[in-house]
């Protein structure tokens, strides 16, 4: 179950209320989805919550309103406030055809290591991908060794290898679409995701 849902589940217990309600709040990328109640104790409901930071009533007849952040109760302010930060990503681009940082984006090493650091526990992701020049295979190959040159240099300013993954996209998910057998700088790059 995603942190944004279980906030919402959890609201629902702490509020203690005699009506099952259900809240929507962001995702972990801040972005609005939508959560759809199509039946509750084998009775069919149609009951769609799609406006963040709105609680529906889950009983007798289904009726949403937005919350007004100043009228939560201490519980669910505490709840709220021990849900864990929301994800970092950051873009790092390559020169082409090599695992070798463009001269912009190795400062973002640096940052990394400190968002790190100021997360217990952190999980961090490493995804690479190439621009469409080369074939499929070759591709795939550097779009992973992008990735694991960046969990290497991770990794050696201190950085726990057991928390970091590493995978490679090659052409896939094109940050700018192009035809095959074009450069494009903007495709050479990994993504980390720290959360």
């Amino acid at each position: 179950m995603s942190r944004a849902l279980l906030a919402p589940l959890l609201l629902t217990g702490l509020a203690g209320c005699a009506t099952p309600s259900l809240t929507l709040l962001p995702s972990e990328e801040g972005k609005q989805g939508a959560v759809a109640v199509l039946e509750e104790n084998g009775v069919p409901r149609e009951t769609v919550v799609s406006e963040l930071n709105s609680r529906t009533s889950l009983s007798g007849r289904p009726r949403t309103k937005s919350i007004d952040p100043s009228k939560l109760s201490a519980g669910q302010r505490a709840l709220l406030q021990a849900l864990p930060p929301a994800p970092v990503r950051l873009t790092l681009y390559f020169r082409e055809g090599t695992t070798r940082l463009t001269p912009e984006s190795e400062p973002g090493l640096d940052f990394l290591k400190s968002e790190v650091k100021a997360r217990p526990g952190a999980e961090i992701q490493v995804t690479g991908y190439t621009d469409t020049l080369g074939s499929d295979a070759d591709n795939d190959a550097l779009s992973q060794r992008r990735a694991e040159e960046v969990l290497a240099a991770l990794a050696e300013q201190g950085l726990d290898r057991d928390m970091m993954s590493a995978v490679g996209r090659g052409e896939r998910d094109l940050r700018v679409k192009t035809e095959d057998g074009v450069r494009e700088p903007a495709n050479r790059r990994v993504v980390v995701t720290v959360r």
